[in-house]
């Protein structure tokens, strides 16, 4: 008799070492979770506010586009006015200006991106 509670308290032993084992893994691979979460977490806040410097530099950008804009506006302005004398060519040049304005209308608007100096398109 005493043998074979001997073999079913070994058997217990072994369960328990299993389970003490599972247990230790479980607690590791929570660990390693906790420590990526955490590191999302900061690279998500270095990603927020580079993008919110990014967008700091980009305001005086949009007001130099608005300057550029307006300056565009007052020389199309100008050679509108200089355009309606020339009698004849007045036809041939307003297809020149549609198409120049076009043009300028689709073409993309380049700028510099700061982290890696290169040339992006927008």
């Amino acid at each position: 008799m005493k043998s074979q509670r001997d073999k079913q308290l070994a058997a217990k032993d072994q369960q328990i070492s299993s389970k003490d084992r599972q247990i230790d893994h479980l607690t590791k691979l929570i660990d390693q979770q906790q420590q990526l979460q955490l590191a999302i977490v900061a690279e998500n806040r270095q990603l927020k506010e580079h993008v919110q410097k990014l967008s700091g530099l980009l305001e005086p950008s949009s007001t130099t586009q608005q300057q550029q804009s307006n300056d565009k506006d007052d020389a199309l302005s100008n050679s509108s006015n200089t355009r309606h004398g020339k009698g004849k060519n007045d036809e041939k040049n307003h297809v020149v200006y549609e198409k120049q304005k076009r043009m300028h209308k689709n073409k993309p608007n380049k700028s510099w991106c700061l982290d890696c100096n290169n040339k992006v398109t927008t």
